[in-house]
């Protein structure tokens, strides 16, 4: 099989996709569209975003050092690509949207309410990396959607359809095709 070579870059897809929301000093809400977020640690648990320092919400991540990720669905799909090409600065992306703010726990940024699972976090660490700064940020507090739970109380992330970025393109995942530790179960014959 032959392949092509490229210049060195980022091709770690697809992506999560997800909605950030902030709110400054003042109380204004922001939602940004990020796509390179992730898994950072368990115990404590801990997560990553990173932001273009140009981008509107970035002082305010900086000086508030907390924030809100929001999974994203189909039904948000919309409104995760407005969020990523609409600047905070000239638009009301709540509003606009007709989405719901939603207070939450331990944090000053709201919660998004049409989204399924919403990650309450607070920055520990913000790292300048050259095009992106990385905020490393401790979760504080996790809300989920209890029309998404099933009989045995398990979380079907499935069901609300989430959706994954790869190279401009939102998709739709959900079907599962494992568990973990399936590989490796010895099977009945």
């Amino acid at each position: 099989m032959a392949k092509e070579i490229w210049k060195p870059g980022n091709m770690l897809y697809p992506l999560p996709v997800v909605m950030v929301s902030v709110a400054d000093r003042d109380g204004k809400y922001n939602l940004i569209t990020i796509a390179w977020a992730g898994t950072v640690c368990t115990n404590p648990p801990m997560v990553s975003i990173s932001v273009r320092p140009e981008r509107y919400s970035s002082p305010i991540l900086k000086e508030t050092r907390e924030f809100v990720i929001n999974l994203t669905t189909r039904q948000l799909a919309y409104a995760t690509d407005y969020c990523g090409v609409k600047s905070g600065r000239d638009v009301d992306k709540f509003r606009t949207l007709g989405l719901t703010p939603v207070p939450a726990d331990q944090v000053r940024a709201p919660l998004l309410k049409e989204s399924p699972v919403n990650i309450e976090c607070r920055v520990s660490r913000v790292l300048s990396l050259g095009s992106h700064d990385m905020f490393l940020a401790e979760v504080v507090g996790v809300h989920a959607d209890e029309k998404y739970m099933d009989a045995g109380h398990k979380f079907r992330l499935d069901r609300a359809e989430p959706i994954v970025y790869s190279h401009g393109s939102y998709y739709v995942c959900g079907e599962q095709v494992g568990t973990f530790g399936y590989s490796v179960k010895r099977r009945h014959a």
